[in-house]
């Protein structure tokens, strides 16, 4: 069952074709991950099927489903910034229990209209749509979002990312389209999420540089190249071991064009002028081989090949430092010693103070107590997730410029524009305003102006961010390949595995833990950890029941009751204990506002029926009592 349809779609922007007369269907329980470079048109096709857009190129359609309810997760939602949290989450989703809440929650401003609130009570009821609000907030809570009635307007570009996810996943669509979505969670949300993904009744379109999203959850995986998509079936690793079978067929097509082309040149070059038709056609057919065998095959790759500078002996010491904010202990009495080529990554959950760490590292803030120590040789490089302040007026080759003309390199040296090229910035490129790049091309333009200091110390605070794969790959490559010393906080999981030799793992209340191995060795001790304590829980828990059961046997034993007799006071005990509950939560029913006739006429029956039995229970259980 084909939830979406896309035939002949186009789009550009001025003289950029981003895409042209592309096709593409989605199926019911399929999940989908679009992979493209940055500035390749990936966002926009999302906002292009989610209608957001509207689609270029003749005969373009867009089909959808007829009854399908789709959620588009945007990079930059738009919420009304004078909406309370919890009123944001109501108030856009089409999900039949927010609605029930909804319009209980109206009736009861205007108890006086019986008909209305008895209709909203049985929609509630037959929902079970009761508990809905307390999973509402549950959910924000997950996404640390506690405060349920701040104004979205003072929340932070990445709390209202994480808040138009909790609005799309209550909201249960269903087809999910979602752009980056793992951007601004911690690493622990980030894993919820990718075992949410993975059920069986979702189907899901996106756009994620995560790379274990692709391996974990994926089914197909589609690629934007040069405005052709190429589907491949299969996860992350399917994807890259077909796309080199794809890419080698090209190359030897390509050869063959080549091949062919010269051939047919010199046989045009030493013919009379054409006169017969079989010597027309073989020109016609001329002109398709010279342009197969031209064919710009695009090999782009991101080239760092930057000279390090000299580190000396003594690089950086935290000695026994200490910083907190109020009652918050971001660092407590920390001590460790820099040595040089190591990379540490850094780990724990959001606003845990990983950020003002860095910080205290690169002495920008002072710490409470402890002392910080660089060395005279140590030049930081320091990537910020607040620190791409381009300034959008300027074109993309001043902004390189206005660092160094040129740029040391291992041998010899680079020019400025020479640089950008190997970053993927053709000259054309390097005219634009940077207001023209997309999200991730700034980032990596910023990655750029950040290498080209020529840091020994890199510091990258969130660097994988809106980075398309392949420089994704590329920038692994170089930091393996540093000299220097790097700190890496991130929430890319794959990243973290293939760069760090060891991790900092922020615990809380100022602990830090220095933990010998990378994330996901990390994470599979700390499940076997887990896994451990639940297990002597569990242990713990029979060994106590079952004393527990010791001693009711003895007890009963003692007391010269038949084993009818004490199976039968067990399970008295049992259904007078039921019946008590029942009768409680009756009797709670009577306190809700506003109950109509009927309403207190079938309680008020139940209620005497469940006293009947109760009565009938309790008479038996006192029999067999007076046995003993």
């Amino acid at each position: 069952m084909n939830y979406l349809t896309l035939e002949n779609i186009s789009k550009s922007y001025g003289e950029k074709t981003l895409f042209s007369g592309i096709d593409l269907q989605i199926a019911k329980g399929q999940k989908i991950a679009l992979v493209a470079r940055n500035g390749s048109g990936k966002s926009t096709l999302l906002r292009v099927i989610s209608g957001i857009e509207a689609p270029e190129g003749e005969n373009a359609k867009i089909e959808l489903r007829q009854g399908i309810r789709v959620g588009f997760l945007n990079q930059d939602p738009n919420f009304d910034d004078k909406l309370t949290i919890l009123e944001s989450v109501f108030i856009y989703a089409e999900n039949p229990k927010i609605k029930a809440v909804k319009e209980y929650q109206e009736a009861m401003l205007f108890p006086e209209r019986e008909a209305k609130m008895q209709e909203a009570l049985e929609v509630m009821d037959d929902l079970k749509a009761w508990d809905f609000e307390a999973r509402v907030k549950e959910m924000l809570s997950k996404f640390e979002i506690g405060d349920f009635h701040q104004e979205v307007g003072s929340l932070s570009g990445g709390q209202q990312k994480r808040l138009a996810l909790v609005q799309l996943l209550i909201d249960e669509p269903d087809f999910l389209i979602l752009d980056e979505p793992t951007n601004h969670l911690d690493l622990e949300l980030i894993e919820w999420l990718e075992e949410y993904l993975q059920r069986s009744s979702l189907t899901l379109f996106m756009v994620t540089h995560d790379r274990y999203f692709l391996e974990r959850v994926c089914d197909h995986i589609i690629e934007l190249d040069q405005g052709v998509l190429y589907r491949y079936r299969g996860n992350y690793s399917d994807f890259l071991e077909k796309k080199a079978v794809r890419e080698e067929n090209e190359a030897i097509d390509l050869d063959k064009s080549k091949k062919l082309y010269k051939k047919e040149l010199n046989w045009i070059r030493r013919m009379p002028q054409a006169r017969g038709t079989k010597a027309k056609s073989r020109v016609t057919k001329f002109e398709t081989i010279k342009e197969n065998a031209h064919k710009n095959k695009n090999e782009d790759k991101v080239q760092i090949e930057v000279k390090g500078r000299r580190l000396g002996s003594k690089i950086l010491e935290a000695q026994y430092i200490s910083k907190s904010y109020g009652d918050k202990k971001i660092v407590d009495n920390f001590f460790y010693k820099f040595n040089s080529g190591e990379k540490v990554g850094i780990a724990g959950p959001n606003g845990v103070g990983k950020t003002t760490f860095l910080k205290l590292l690169t002495q920008e803030i002072r710490p409470d107590g402890g002392k910080i120590i660089i060395g005279d040789t140590i030049v930081f490089g320091y990537y910020t997730q607040a620190g791409i302040n381009l300034k959008q007026d300027k074109r993309v080759i001043d902004v390189i410029r206005d660092i160094a003309e040129y740029l040391p390199l291992a041998k010899g040296k680079l020019t400025a524009a020479a640089l950008l090229e190997r970053f993927l910035f053709s000259r054309k490129q390097q005219q634009v305003f940077v207001s023209q790049l997309s999200g991730g091309e700034k980032r990596r333009l910023y990655l750029l102006t950040v290498i080209m200091e020529n840091p020994n110390f890199l510091i990258l605070d969130e660097p994988t961010n809106d980075l398309d794969i392949l420089t994704l790959n590329v920038l692994e490559e170089f930091l393996f390949e540093f000299n220097g010393c790097l700190i890496v906080v991130s929430h890319d999981r794959y990243f973290m595995d293939k760069i760090v030799d060891h991790l900092f793992i922020f615990e809380g209340d100022g602990k830090i833990k220095d933990y010998l191995g990378n994330y996901s060795e990390y994470r599979a001790s700390r499940k076997a950890k887990l896994l451990e304590e639940q297990r002597s829980k569990r242990e713990n828990r029979k060994s106590i029941e079952k004393s527990q059961k010791q001693i009711e046997v003895k007890k009963a034993e003692s007391q010269g009751l038949s084993r009818d007799d004490k199976k039968e006071v067990k399970r008295l005990e049992k259904q007078i204990e039921k019946l008590e509950e029942e009768k409680n939560k009756i009797i709670a029913s009577f306190n809700q506002p506003d109950l109509s006739p009927e309403k207190i006429e079938t309680l008020s029956k139940t209620l005497a029926e469940v006293k009947d039995q109760l009565e009938e229970k309790e008479m038996r259980w006192m029999e067999l009592a007076d046995q003993t």
